[in-house]
């Protein structure tokens, strides 16, 4: 019997020019809570991140540092590209390099098969061309230099002069592409998300495709034409081809072909707007020329702006990732990146706005929520769950928020729309604290306690408690792909994981479902789940 299909979701590629600053870790963090949550629903699930480690500014890159491309590779996915995935707990399933022989030889396999059939011819081109963006620009792309570049066209990305360049290459058939790929669209209108991004897509293909320069003779750091190795293979070509070499296209192996049979075609390609056209027209082009299916979507998010500039190395606005992590934590930086910008839009990072948030969502809001219950089941209970009492009117109401979260935040997910998934779970923690806040535990342990010093365990103290436990553990499972760290201590201070199983195997559809902890659950209190930061804005 054949594994069931997995939910294949990927990061682009990133560039090992230099070390990953937090519009890559952006990025990585959204598709790795896209992924969790698919895995909270007990789905089988396929995440794939990695390097693109050719082309003409990865050469450059390290011929300044001295070094060979693939040292200069080497050195940067080993110091910084893999580390920073365990810096913000990402759980990819992969890690493809388009340096390894498991992606270049199957690349070779694709552009020959294409060539055989007629969709790559030899000719010549000229115009100017973006190291930055490894692309030929049009006209209509350039802009005037400011500056040091004033009098010179630049790129309206990276504000820095284009090369003219004059190349005979091979040619991508694309022109002949067009009309295929405005069907495709008008067929699938959520293939380019959102509609944004969609809507440029549609603007730029309705003006006719040019056929695509896929080869480069004026430098060697990449794949070689497999029939004429004296060219190697345009960057953007064979970085695309990642999402299927990587699990496995052209493979004999038996055990990569079951692979690529349960994966793919791609669920989702994640990707910056600023790739947007590579991915939602170069790829689904190469893709129809070689007969394989297309990715079901590819979304593009907006920026991270630094003082209104795009995050970049080059513009000297890149933040490293541990320079915020090493004070607030990674959940923290999950948690506000996804939550504080809608996530397709571009949104600007202030040091002041997440010390904000953390000190008012994060230490204020949910962390002492999960403490101020512990540490009452703690005082009133001996730190044992007690029975409860039937839920009346304010308990039923709480466990409505909850279903109505689940409920919200699954559709959300499925938009993509990550800020607002957050934010319908949200608002399970607003209704618990204000749920504590109105029936005051505090005060009904003044008129319940018995002679002994002990309480009833099925009165009103022990039905509020209980209500406000399991509402904690609704919020841990849903909260569990933000912010797997807090999510996995507040599991454990709830004693869940001896009674309900680990965290990851608890199903979203049913976390709302209150009554789950029964009585006589462990509860303890330990270390805050997010403890309260001194001068934040000085890390």
């Amino acid at each position: 019997m054949s594994a069931p299909s997995s939910f294949y979701l990927t990061t682009p590629i990133y560039y090992v020019n230099d070390a990953p600053h937090i519009g890559h870790a952006y990025t990585t963090v959204a598709a790795d809570v896209i992924t969790r949550w698919h895995r909270q629903r007990q789905e089988p699930v396929w995440f794939l991140t990695g390097t693109d480690e050719h082309g003409q500014k990865v050469m450059r890159t390290a011929d300044a540092n001295g070094v060979s491309p693939q040292e200069w590779a080497d050195r940067l996915v080993e110091s910084a590209w893999k580390p920073v995935l365990t810096t913000l707990d990402a759980a990819n399933d992969d890690f493809i390099r388009t340096t390894q022989e498991r992606h270049t030889t199957r690349v070779q396999a694709f552009i020959q098969d294409l060539y055989d059939k007629g969709e790559i011819y030899a000719g010549s081109y000229e115009g100017p061309y973006c190291v930055g963006c490894e692309e030929y620009k049009l006209p209509g792309e350039l802009v005037a230099g400011t500056g040091e570049f004033e009098g010179q066209q630049v790129c309206a990305i990276h504000g820095r002069p284009v090369e003219m360049l004059s190349e005979q290459n091979y040619f991508f058939r694309m022109s002949a592409y067009t009309q295929r790929l405005l069907d495709f669209y008008e067929a699938n209108p959520t293939f380019v998300q959102p509609a944004s991004a969609r809507n440029e897509v549609l603007s730029f293909v309705r003006q006719g495709l040019q056929d695509l320069s896929i080869s480069r003779n004026t430098f060697d750091w990449g794949i070689p034409i497999p029939w004429d190795t004296t060219h190697v293979l345009y960057v953007w070509f064979d970085a695309l081809l990642n999402y299927a070499t990587a699990v496995g296209l052209d493979s004999t192996d038996p055990a990569d072909q079951e692979l690529f049979a349960r994966t793919w075609p791609a669920d989702v390609h994640l990707v910056g707007k600023d790739i947007l056209r590579f991915h939602a027209v170069i790829w689904p082009a190469m893709l129809m020329a070689a007969g394989l299916e297309l990715p079901r979507q590819v979304f593009a998010h907006g920026w991270l702006l630094v003082g209104g500039e795009k995050m970049s190395k080059t513009k000297l606005t890149g933040i490293a990732p541990n320079q915020i992590i090493d004070h607030f934590g990674s959940d923290a930086f999950r948690y506000y990146f996804l939550r504080a910008i809608p996530f397709g839009q571009d949104g600007s990072f202030s040091w002041e706005d997440l010390a904000a948030r953390y000190n008012a969502e994060l230490a204020n809001g949910f962390g002492n929520l999960a403490s101020r219950v512990a540490a009452m089941v703690g005082k009133y209970f001996d730190g044992v769950l007690p029975v409860g009492g039937a839920p009346g009117e304010a308990e039923e109401a709480v466990s409505a928020v909850a279903e109505t979260a689940v409920v919200d935040s699954e559709a959300a997910m499925d938009r993509l729309a990550l800020h607002e998934a957050i934010s319908s779970v949200w608002t399970l923690v607003e209704a618990t604290n204000g749920y504590l806040t109105e029936q005051a535990p505090w005060s009904v342990a003044k008129a319940e306690v018995r002679d002994d010093g002990t309480y009833s365990a099925d009165g009103r103290l022990a039905t509020i408690l209980v209500t406000a436990a399991e509402s904690l553990r609704a919020l841990a499972v849903l909260l569990h792909p933000v912010m797997p760290r807090a999510t996995q201590s507040l599991w454990e201070l709830l004693g869940a994981e001896a009674v309900l199983g680990t965290l990851g195997s608890q199903p979203v559809a049913d976390a709302a479902r209150f009554g789950q902890l029964p009585a006589g659950t462990v509860v303890t209190k330990g270390a805050s789940l997010f403890p309260r930061l001194e001068d934040p804005t000085e890390a």
